[in-house]
């Protein structure tokens, strides 16, 4: 599997401590004072004390690249509603990039090429995101669903059940 690697994406950087499955393979990588960040075809690496983890491309809400600083804000399942997932994003990550590269280019393809539709429902106490997203490595799709705090998650689960039930083609 080396010269696939070697092929289609760059070598895994000396010192990166996570463990890519057979099939995974280095897209772009850079270097962070907290560690490497690597981005492959099922998601981004991001260092953490002790080792490495990797975040699946529909589970990054958000991806923004502003002087030298890649910040990313990752989605935590937070719970089900029929299909649906519900989720809640977790506070934002900051990492100082000294030599990004192609990474925050490949970052922002990557998140943006797991939506696959989106739309924002306006609730009483504010509003929640539909999210329809593929997840790497499959041809598996999921439907999010993001709340804004305050929003009655009773009513969002309901409108979140019929709304996968709809993209099944059920209703």
């Amino acid at each position: 599997m080396g010269w696939l690697r070697r092929l289609v994406g760059d070598e895994t950087p000396d010192g990166f401590v996570g463990t890519l499955a057979d099939d995974e393979y280095v897209l772009a990588a850079a270097t962070a004072e907290q560690g490497h960040l690597v981005a492959t075809r099922f998601g981004l690496w991001l260092p953490e004390p002790g080792g490495a983890r990797r975040v699946g491309w529909h589970l990054i809400s958000k991806a923004t690249w502003d002087d030298d600083v890649l910040t990313v804000i990752e989605a935590e399942e937070t719970g089900r509603a029929g299909e649906s997932t519900l989720i809640a994003d977790l506070l934002a990550k900051r990492f100082t990039l000294r030599s990004p590269g192609k990474l925050p280019t490949v970052v922002r393809e990557r998140v943006s090429e797991s939506i696959r539709a989106r739309y924002c429902k306006e609730l009483p106490g504010g509003a929640a995101w539909f999210v329809q997203r593929s997840i790497p490595g499959s041809k598996d799709e999921v439907l999010q669903v993001r709340p804004e705090p305050g929003v009655d998650e009773q009513i969002v689960a309901e409108i979140a059940r019929e709304a996968a039930e709809q993209l099944r083609g059920e209703a």
